[in-house]
């Protein structure tokens, strides 16, 4: 595919902000991405996958690279696991759904989760007890500057939560073009720690879930949490879950008797960003075309025509709030662009 010139990305983003890049192009093959990379090697760079993670903020004075690699299929197989390998550009809940249809274990609790493979590993995506490093093995990467292919495996990552070595030391450096997982066929490990998960189980009287089910109560949660980005834009979860120290969490437990909690460490707890958001009063808070979701707090919305410098400011507006309440600084999952 050619060279675009001024292309909208409103519908290349699941907040829905009308903004442009100044260049774009379709990128569907390794070896075109390789030519595009070499041909244009001086221009600034923006690599695009699924357009679920970011907020934009203005338009793109770049070459976007619009990264649409396509296909899914098993490489290894064993006696109680099998290695399936993603392409970048594949739709990460198609994928699970895939999983599931062939009854590959690992990866369904992380149903309807938006965004594409390619950009799973970047933020090791997790959701209800799961982390993607759990079945992640290894990803192919492209080199921007050296054209090179480099396979990185899951050590190498450096996964922490939502954090990888591509959004730190390697940051910019690579284009994730593939992902390898290992996932069960047989003793599937059921996670349902989630007491949202359980209560889902209960309600529809299953006592032994298998993936699809957990799969299904996932979704059902979602959907009835989460705006379908469709409809409403938004890139779901806005904001990282804070983690606190022990001393921390008791002195807030003096003020908030209510305040939930997760046990991370013996030194560490992790407490519910929308919570804290929630109690600070923005839930359901909507400043004319945009503000926060009203079942949700987590979710920031944009609910027509909104810039994204506008949505920023709420962001940070709610960060200064929960800072002052609680003394906590809740950092961003999207990327500020």
């Amino acid at each position: 595919m050619p060279i675009l010139q001024n292309v909208p990305l409103r519908n290349l983003n699941t907040f829905g902000i009308n903004a442009n890049a100044k260049e774009y192009c379709n990128i569907a093959t390794e070896d075109y991405l390789k030519k595009v990379l070499t041909d244009n090697a001086q221009k600034s760079l923006f690599i695009l996958g699924g357009g679920s993670n970011m907020l934009l903020t203005r338009d793109i004075n770049a070459l976007v690279l619009h990264i649409n690699l396509k296909g899914i299929e098993v490489i290894e197989n064993h006696e109680n696991h099998v290695i399936v390998k993603a392409m970048a550009g594949e739709n990460w809940h198609d994928f699970v759904l895939w999983c599931i249809s062939n009854n590959y274990g690992g990866v369904e609790n992380l149903s309807l989760i938006p965004g594409n493979v390619g950009t799973a590993p970047i933020q090791n995506i997790g959701a209800y007890g799961v982390e993607l490093k759990d079945t992640l093995v290894s990803c192919t990467a492209v080199h921007i500057k050296n054209k090179t292919t480099q396979v990185f495996s899951n050590e190498e990552c450096r996964f922490g939560y939502r954090e990888s070595v591509f959004k730190n030391e390697l940051k910019g450096e690579f284009i994730v073009t593939s992902v390898n997982f290992k996932l069960t066929t047989s003793n599937h490990k059921i996670n349902i720690d989630y007491g949202a998960i359980k209560q889902e189980l209960k309600a529809h009287n299953i006592e032994d879930p298998s993936i699809k089910d957990i799969s299904n109560a996932v979704i059902t949660i979602r959907k009835s949490k989460l705006p379908d980005p469709k409809v409403i834009g938004n890139s779901g979860s806005f904001f990282k879950n804070p983690v606190i120290s022990q001393s921390h969490y008791k002195e807030l437990q003096n003020n908030f008797e209510d305040i939930p909690s997760y046990q991370i460490s013996e030194t560490e707890i992790k407490i519910p960003a929308g919570w804290l958001i929630e109690k600070a009063g923005f839930k359901g808070k909507r400043f004319g075309n945009y503000g926060v979701h009203n079942k949700q707090a987590l979710v920031l919305v944009n609910y027509g025509n909104a810039k994204g410098s506008d949505i920023y400011d709420l962001a940070k507006l709610i960060q200064k709030t929960v800072l002052r309440l609680f003394e906590i600084n809740i950092e961003t999952e999207v990327n500020i662009i």
